[in-house]
């Protein structure tokens, strides 16, 4: 049976736990995860690439369609199971989600210079270090950034549907900063939400480490996400070379 705590989960640090992991070590974990999906993704997207096998993946036009239905499919997983699922199951899915994405994630060392990308990445990096830092130290609740965020996903996702259909261009670099804003401020809050779970799990090491990973999942489709954004904002295709 898990603590009830009457403590405000935004106002307390690192001394607030007696035993087990302390908050930062908690949080310090969480993103671990986060950057080992990273290093999967792209790791795995540059081999692709550099060897050609991308081209074995993109051959048939369904496999984008295959890989995009896997990925969702993890995800809801992921996410429906996560009381009855065990650590190890956990983790496995979200490490075949980074792989699914490494997939997907080549076909861009093809359309963009590896300098570029590069570039772009370390861009990302800090832009989300700063709004996670953020996140893990202010003592404002961001729950309630959370219909803002719901809103702006949907504007993205209409907004992507459309541009099947009719052409967007002249209003792309405005998209593109929407999904910026958005992913930045997901970050925040999927960072707080850390300090969350930890309080409200606390003495269910279970749950903590499954609660872990699903964390990092959260934070890492928030960097994937505001990277192609900036990608899409600032980076220059070999077809505009």
């Amino acid at each position: 049976m898990m603590e009830e705590r009457n403590v405000n989960r935004y106002d307390f640090d690192s001394d607030y736990a007696h035993a087990g992991l302390t908050l930062n070590q908690y949080m310090s974990q969480t993103f671990g995860w986060m950057f080992v999906g990273l290093m999967i993704t792209f790791l795995l997207a540059a081999a692709l690439a550099m060897t050609g096998l991308v081209s074995i993946f993109f051959s048939n036009p369904y496999i984008p369609m295959v890989l995009l239905v896997a990925e969702v499919v993890v995800v809801l997983v992921m996410s429906a199971g996560i009381l009855n699922r065990s650590v190890g199951i956990t983790r496995m899915l979200f490490a075949v989600y980074s792989i699914l994405n490494g997939i997907v994630f080549s076909v861009y060392f093809f359309a963009y210079d590896v300098i570029n990308l590069i570039f772009i990445f370390g861009l990302t990096a800090l832009f989300f270090g700063c709004f996670a830092i953020y996140g893990r130290f202010t003592k404002t609740d961001l729950s309630g950034l959370r219909p803002l965020l719901v809103g702006g996903l949907m504007f993205l996702l209409i907004a992507g549907l459309l541009s099947m259909f009719i052409d967007l261009t002249a209003l792309e670099r405005g998209i593109c900063m929407v999904g910026i804003v958005v992913f930045l401020c997901f970050t925040a809050y999927d960072t707080q939400k850390i300090k969350a779970n930890y309080e409200y799990f606390y003495g269910d090491e279970v749950m903590l480490q499954k609660a872990s990973i699903y964390s990092a999942l959260q934070l890492y489709l928030d960097f994937i996400n505001l990277f192609l954004y900036l990608l899409r904002f600032l980076g220059r295709s070999r077809s505009r070379n």
